[in-house]
């Protein structure tokens, strides 16, 4: 087995708002584990929610591949989220970025 990325956990003032967030806008689905932390249990690259002010880190920038570039941006305003870079090109594909409800960036991808 190759290293590779398994895991991304992101701050949070609290883990209500992102699990409904993640929900709407891709259709994660997150499991508490406890009143400040939940994640996804996919066995693949999961994402976890950190609420606890002493444990969490600053976030880097996770990538998130989609199907529809178009259609995942229209779910993640709709869901709450902002738009801080309209989708652009790039080798391998396109891609924009966005915050959620707690100022986490991330981007959307989609290959081709």
């Amino acid at each position: 087995m190759s290293n590779r990325i398994c895991f991304v956990e992101l701050p949070a003032a609290a883990t209500p708002p992102m699990k409904h967030f993640y929900a709407d806008a891709f259709g994660f689905q997150m499991t508490d584990f406890g009143p400040t932390y939940a994640c996804t249990l996919t066995g693949d690259v999961d994402l976890g929610v950190q609420a606890d002010a002493e444990e969490a880190t600053q976030a880097p920038l996770p990538v998130i591949q989609v199907e529809s570039l178009e259609a995942t941006e229209a779910l993640v305003r709709q869901a709450g989220g902002t738009i801080t870079k309209e989708a652009f090109a790039f080798p391998g594909g396109r891609r924009f970025h966005f915050r959620d409800p707690a100022g986490n960036e991330l981007a959307a991808m989609q290959s081709g």
